[in-house]
């Protein structure tokens, strides 16, 4: 038992099959010294498993009288699904408490043989895509604005910027989003008279209100944060006719990256970019024909690229 999971539930297992174990037969059993015991212990009792420690030369750990967890009835495709959604989420860069806990509580719950297969998935499993160090918001805040959204009501903020000056605002919410590691919630906010988008994580407070609201009937939160973020200023605005049709760009060219419109020659791509270098190798990678509208300066990246190219093909010979 390898994994920090299993032997947190493998310790769990022997106090409800026992009355009471000692701090160094548990160790002894789970193949880890007795502090290991006691963090283990305190593992348990953060989520929510009532462990009680007795000290002195006859003490050890046990659990409440009568408490029992049923197995939880989920099918092999439905623990899987639960499991594989818990995992990629903290891969995400969802909250990782968050996430551990409830993973570990679920398959506390799960039959045992199920258990096995499940906590091998867990342990087996690899990832292509890199961790993303998420931001925590609070779960009030989060649901707050969640019912908020739903229910079409004004919602009372309290928020802080990212140089930690704070203001109240009245926010009509009108979707959360989670976008790159990060949660957002994106309305008509009163004070600025616009639509604007908040970070969760800045969000100190946020009550409801008895005011309601309605939202634009195109709008739609997740095209509007991605947009907003994009907004962020950058050195060149890009403006590229990408000569392939709008359904393969799209395959090609997430919405974080570029705007994609279809015109009747090609797919007009709207981006901004920090350094034109970069986007002439995006360009010269997709493997599609296209005309540069503007900058005119991204001409002469793509062709510095291409020379660099040609010369890394035909390397001079030795003399």
């Amino acid at each position: 038992m390898s994994h920090p999971t299993t032997r947190v539930l493998a310790m769990l297992e022997l106090l409800q099959a026992h009355h009471r174990l000692g701090g160094a037969a548990l160790a002894e059993r789970l193949g880890v010294d007795v502090r290991t015991v006691r963090r283990y212990a305190d593992r348990l009792a953060e989520l929510g498993v009532p462990v009680v420690a007795e000290r002195g030369r006859y003490g050890g750990y046990r659990l409440m009288p009568g408490y029992k967890l049923p197995p939880l009835m989920l099918t092999d495709d439905e623990a899987t699904a639960v499991v594989l959604g818990l995992l990629a989420g903290r891969r995400l860069g969802l909250p990782a408490d968050a996430t551990e806990s409830a993973l570990a509580k679920v398959q506390r719950v799960l039959p045992i043989a199920l258990r096995e297969r499940v906590q091998a998935l867990e342990e087996t499993l690899g990832f292509t895509l890199a961790d993303r160090e998420g931001t925590s918001p609070t779960t009030g805040a989060v649901l707050t604005l969640a019912s908020a959204a739903r229910e079409r009501r004004r919602v009372r903020l309290r928020y802080r910027s990212w140089q930690g000056a704070e203001s109240d605002r009245e926010l009509d919410p009108y979707g959360l989003v989670f976008h790159s590691g990060r949660w957002y919630v994106t309305g008509h906010d009163h004070r600025s008279g616009e639509v604007r988008t908040f970070r969760l994580d800045r969000v100190v407070s946020a009550e409801p209100g008895a005011e309601t609201y309605d939202i634009p009937g195109d709008f739609e939160p997740v095209r509007h944060v991605v947009r907003s973020l994009a907004g962020v200023p950058y050195a060149h605005e890009v403006e590229v006719v990408l000569h392939t049709t709008l359904r393969e760009a799209r395959t090609r060219i997430p919405p974080t990256v570029a705007t994609l419109t279809e015109t009747g020659d090609g797919v007009l791509m709207w981006a901004r970019a920090e350094r034109l270098d970069g986007m002439a190798q995006m360009l010269a990678g997709l493997g599609w024909p296209f005309t540069i509208r503007r900058p005119g300066e991204l001409r002469g990246a793509v062709r510095d690229l291409a020379a660099r190219l040609a010369a890394q093909a035909d390397p001079p010979h030795p003399a």
